[in-house]
């Protein structure tokens, strides 16, 4: 992955200059989406699943735009909606081509957990005629990153022409768009698969309020504790992150972006 510096071509701004460029809004994209997205949203209502704020998902299609990434995954796709403004702009809208888009990446790999979902992203993958760079793994977020981790074991004896694994490395992009339930958990285990310079994406889970009490001794908690405890886990990791790499949170209407960029 070439650095953002290279991307701008800007090579005399800080590396935090760079990174609060590479967050702000593409004003010439503006919010509107596909004829695709704008089905795959009217079949989440129709369906009662929620879906990421608009503000939220054309922000993320900006920062992605500005990435030269080569490999990226998208983890926890839904039905497809954040992943088709996505593809609009790695590939265009097919039924209204632009003159020019940016280059797609060279894999894409789309976790989804569930199946029927998988068989919807892969149909929406070939609308788009990626089929030959991107793909749909089904099964869960943890699972394929225990996968990857054992498979990247297992090969590193070998030559690298000689290895083999789940997920194309180096990873220079991560999209996680998970319930809040497990989004925290997901996002402190795929950071360290980023390369130099790789990026994360989420949404920043919501601030608990109210007093929830203590964990009974021996009793499982509440839902709320939980979601406490979720939230305490992401403050660590922000801060933790933010001691030796690049954090930031931007406020958008309907939520707040959490990026993170892994130091070169």
């Amino acid at each position: 992955m070439s650095g953002l510096g290279d991307e701008f071509e800007l090579p005399q701004m800080s590396e935090r200059e760079m990174f609060e460029r590479l967050l702000s809004e593409d004003s010439k994209r503006g919010n509107d989406e596909s004829q695709i997205a704008s089905a795959i949203g009217e079949q989440m209502l129709i369906m009662d699943l929620q879906q990421l704020p608009r503000s939220v998902r054309a922000r993320i299609r900006d920062i992605v735009g500005r990435i030269p990434a080569k490999n990226v995954i998208i983890v926890g796709a839904g039905i497809g909606h954040l992943t088709s403004w996505l593809m609009d702009l790695w590939c265009g809208d097919p039924a209204n081509p632009p003159d020019d888009t940016p280059e797609h990446p060279e894999t894409l790999r789309i976790i989804e957990e569930g199946g029927k979902f998988g068989v919807i992203i892969d149909r929406l993958l070939r609308r788009y005629d990626a089929s030959s760079w991107a793909q749909v793994i089904t099964n869960t977020w943890f699972e394929v990153f225990a996968e990857n981790q054992s498979w990247n074991a297992a090969g590193a004896t070998l030559p690298q022409s000689a290895r083999s694994t789940l997920l194309p490395q180096p990873i220079d992009l991560i999209i996680i768009d998970l319930p809040e339930s497990s989004r925290v958990e997901a996002a402190i285990k795929a950071f360290p698969l980023l390369s130099p310079g790789g990026v994360l994406i989420t949404l920043e889970p919501q601030v608990p309020t109210g007093d929830v009490g203590e964990p009974m001794s021996g009793q499982e908690p509440t839902p709320a504790q939980v979601l406490v405890a979720s939230f305490n886990q992401w403050m660590e990791f922000v801060q933790n992150v933010n001691l030796n790499h690049s954090a930031a949170l931007v406020e958008l209407t309907g939520g707040t972006l959490a990026v993170f960029r892994r130091s070169a």
